[in-house]
């Protein structure tokens, strides 16, 4: 059975047994503590943590999902994988777990013909919690599992929670035997090789406390209403009903092994080492594409450098099996074809996803050829220091700083005769996931901060937005923190948090800045607020202080915006889309956006662009957003099903997640996106969009940023000064303005070369001098001294070698002249054949010297560059390198 069909199947299956089928949340997590979905229970968390009331009592889905932590045991082991899909079921306070469990083995046990996945009965094995007398009590007397295949386990294996306070629950795992030929028998609690999990109930019932890991935290009691979260692997259950090894050979990941052994001539099964590359080039390339068809791009920190880091793993393996030129194109197509029938969203999506990923494939070669310098440079150091161990810290700057890993360091020092200190390395590696697990349990905690929230939220409910419609109107105040801190009431000077039943307050969110504005109490008492946020879903938080009175829950006031700051943020909003769309008309549908800022009277816009936009491309994008102006068009909001806005052609950000109801902002015939903020009534009232210019912010992602009304007209304004004052200088009309320009600057460089001309001329000129002043130091000609101090590094080293090419080459020669620039000394050294013979190197004396000087230097044995801090120090330096010469000599 192919995986598309189980996944239709399980849909299927629950969606005949009342359960609302929910379509696979983006791959970016809509939640601060986590970077990618690990769960399938992820989207759903929110209605578990009580946060929002569930709009369904039963749903299903199949959820992508990204697991990162062990990426380096990827293709290793058959078991370990980053990108898998997880079907669910849940149940909010409807069945509990009798109808979980009987729900579960009737589709596993059913048939294939009858619409089941046609297992064995007696081939699964039950495993419970060491305390769950009922779960088994259902296993052994409802359903008919003998009582020696239902095992109890521990808080360890058996018992779930988020790893923060809130729901838990004991839970029940469904295994099947794989037969004798995967070890010995005695059940999962024996052998969980052999009796593989397949599918996890879990029974929300309890709620946790504080508490750290998996078993030591406290139980509080009940929950209120009883919820069930269930989970079956996808993967897991294809490599059973296609009867494989393991999840490599099931059919969404065989496939692209078959493609990477096509491209590199390969074939899999023949040795452990290439098995392993094969795995990680089929298991990373699949994750790559998932989280890029979902709007993740390429950088250097969070989910952007989870996506670098394993498509560079891909590469390197595709190299490491004998790849020589580019292959993320064909195994991105491969990847797409496979897994676009479940998710068709990769077809539409082709050439974006297929753009970012050649360009990152591109920069990693690029980097691969910078990061080899680099070691090569490194492993000279080593040799001339006598070394034969390569550092783990430069180890560890070619890994996280050049994307090497350290399979690749270690493969290639080896070439050069030196290994390398891997314990220094996997010692850096270590802190480095410190921080990283540190930080992540700092952002867990999170979630406490958020129960006061929560708690007004279950009292007064979620705020009304009435800004769309209303600058300002009627109140009530029904919630107050102070400080932080829930208060009843708050004076003069306290910085607060104020929450309101209703509020034409915009909250930040969707690239669009809060709104500011008072709220006035009818006792009199004025809140100044500075920003509004939405820390619970549907619960705008007005940050701010009071200004004069007292401040009460269930007061009743006026709030009022500032009008004008709204009035300026609506029109670069608006300005914003109007560039989203006149950018993908001029690049195409790769161009989506990848992030906004909408502030008063100026926007910035990210999108997804591979190279930077030609100077031509952007005035015209302008121009046709400033014709849009010009065509006074109307602007409105719809709110609608989602599946009829995606049938209008209505554009959506990537990585938001949006409900079953969405809100789409027309712009004439011209724009349609799916976006919550405000906007101007008409494109007239924009009155002047300016784009600024673009820039890099990331691997292929570009940011535009721009002015609109009248902080577009005073930068015009000032621009027109600056012209009219560049006119007057060069004496010319405001088109002549570049040649004439460009021709001044022309003469001032042909006058420069000039003079650098001459100064080297002069330099040189010291050269016969120099040699003139050569010490014989034991058969060796040393030449040492001071040249003029604003002697560059470039007229300084052609010095040195001319000095040292004059001195007959079979005289051993040791030049080393020194001088001081922009306050800071430099030496150059240089030595002959003759000389390296003898045992001179340069490098060597360049580090003497840069020693003395207060810096440092190397180089080649031939010639070597060094500078320092203390120009001072000069003089000590020449006798230092002098010294050195009389020893070896």
């Amino acid at each position: 059975m192919e995986s598309a069909e189980i996944r239709r199947r399980w849909l299927s299956f629950f969606e005949e047994r009342g359960h609302t089928v929910v379509p696979s949340a983006s791959l970016i997590a809509d939640d601060p503590t986590l970077l990618l979905v690990p769960a399938g229970m992820v989207p759903f968390k929110p209605y578990f943590l009580g946060e929002v009331k569930p709009p369904y009592t039963r749903a299903s889905s199949v959820q992508k999902c990204v697991r990162t932590p062990d990426i380096e045991e990827v293709g290793k082991t058959t078991r370990h994988g980053t990108f898998f899909q997880m079907c669910g079921n849940f149940s909010f306070g409807d069945y509990f777990k009798e109808g979980a469990i009987k729900l579960a083995w009737e589709l596993l046990t059913t048939s294939v013909e009858h619409g089941g996945y046609g297992l064995e009965p007696e081939k699964l094995w039950i495993t419970v919690y060491q305390d769950d007398d009922e779960a088994e009590q259902i296993w052994r007397d409802v359903v008919g599992v003998p009582a020696e295949r239902i095992q109890r386990l521990g808080k360890k294996d058996n018992f779930w929670s988020m790893g923060v306070p809130g729901p838990c629950g004991p839970c029940s795992e469904i295994n099947y035997d794989r037969g004798p030929e995967f070890g010995v028998e005695g059940g999962p609690a024996v052998n969980d090789e052999r009796y593989v999990e397949i599918w996890n109930l879990v029974f929300m019932q309890y709620e946790r406390g504080q508490g750290i890991g998996k078993e030591d935290f406290e139980i509080l009691g009940d929950l209120p209403s009883k919820n069930i979260d269930t989970g079956l692997g996808l993967e897991r259950l294809a490599m059973i009903l296609q009867g494989v090894q393991n999840m490599y050979e099931t059919d969404t990941l065989k496939v692209v092994i078959d493609k990477a052994t096509e491209l590199t001539g390969v074939a899999y099964g023949k040795a452990h080492d290439s098995d392993v590359s094969l795995r990680v080039v089929a298991d990373h390339m699949r994750t790559s594409v998932m989280l890029i068809g979902d709007g993740v791009t390429p950088g250097n920190e969070g989910r952007g450098y989870v996506l670098r880091r394993i498509m560079r793993r891909a590469v390197r393996n595709m190299r490491l099996l004998g790849a020589t030129g580019p292959v993320v194109g064909e195994l991105v197509d491969t990847v797409i074809r496979t897994m676009g029938e479940q998710y068709p969203e990769l077809e539409t999506e082709r050439k974006r996803i297929e753009t970012v990923a050649l360009a990152e494939e591109a920069a990693f070669l690029k980097a691969l050829k910078g990061g080899t310098n680099i070691l090569d440079t490194a492993v000279t150091e080593t040799k001339a220091a006598g070394g034969t161990v390569l550092s783990g810290d430069k180890a560890f700057l070619l890994h996280d700083t050049w994307g090497f890993p350290i399979d690749l360091t270690l493969e290639m020092a080896a070439e050069q005769g030196l290994s390398v200190d891997e314990d220094g390395f996997r010692r850096l590696m270590k802190e480095q996931r410190e921080r990283a697990k540190a930080d992540a349990l700092a952002k867990k905690t999170g979630h406490a901060d958020v129960t006061s929230y929560r708690e007004i939220a279950d009292t007064a409910g979620a705020t009304q937005f009435t800004g769309y419609t209303n600058t300002e109107g009627e109140t009530t105040v029904v919630g107050l923190l102070v400080n932080g801190i829930p208060s009843p009431a708050a004076t003069e000077g306290d910085e607060v948090e104020v929450v309101l039943d209703r509020t034409p307050f915009y909250a930040e969110g969707g690239g669009q800045l809060a709104d500011h504005g008072r709220i006035k109490l009818h006792s009199g008492a004025v809140i100044e607020i500075r920003d509004v946020q939405q820390p619970v879903p549907g619960v705008s938080v007005h940050k701010g202080s009071v200004q004069v009175g007292e401040v009460t829950v269930g007061s009743t006031a006026y709030a009022a915006i500032d009008v004008r700051r709204r009035r300026a943020i609506a029109r670069a909003h608006s300005a914003t889309h109007l560039t989203h769309q006149a950018l993908r008309d001029a690049l195409g549908p790769t161009a989506a956006q990848a992030g906004s800022e909408n502030s008063p009277g100026r926007f910035r816009f990210d999108f997804g662009s591979p190279n930077a936009v030609p100077g031509t491309v952007l005035t015209d994008v302008e121009q046709k957003i400033n014709e849009v102006l010009a065509r006074e068009l109307d602007v409105h909001a719809e709110v609608m099903p989602i599946d009829e806005a995606k049938r209008q052609g209505a554009i959506a950000e990537f990585g938001e997640k949006y409900g079953e109801k969405v809100r789409v902002v027309t712009i004439g015939d011209f724009s349609k996106e799916l976006c919550g903020g405000t906007h101007v009534h008409n494109t007239a009232q924009l009155g002047l969009v300016k784009l600024l210019g673009e820039s890099s912010i990331g691997s292929g992602v570009r940011r535009i940023e721009a002015l609109v009304g009248v902080d577009a007209y005073h930068f015009l304004a000032r621009e027109h000064t600056v012209v009219a004052q560049l006119q007057e200088l060069v004496k010319g009309r405001p088109e002549e303005l570049p040649e004439k320009i460009s021709s001044m600057l022309g003469k001032l460089k042909d006058a420069e070369k000039e003079i650098e001309k001459f100064r080297a001329e002069k330099v040189l000129q010291a050269a016969a001098g120099l040699v003139d002043s050569a010490q014989d130091v034991r058969g060796v000609a040393l030449v040492t001294g001071q040249v003029p101090d604003g002697t560059g590094a470039d007229d300084l080293r052609k010095l040195v070698l001319d000095v040292r090419g004059r001195i007959p080459s079979d005289r051993p020669a040791v030049v080393a002249l020194f001088t001081t620039a922009n306050g800071k000394p430099l030496t150059v050294i240089a030595t002959n054949e003759a000389a390296r013979e003898r045992g001179f190197k340069a490098g060597e004396l360049v580090r003497t010297a840069a020693k003395t000087l207060g810096g440092g230097g190397g180089g080649k044995p031939d010639v070597a560059q060094g500078g320092g801090q203390n120009p001072e120090a000069v003089g000590a330096a020449i006798e230092a390198v002098e010294r050195q010469v009389l020893e070896i000599a």
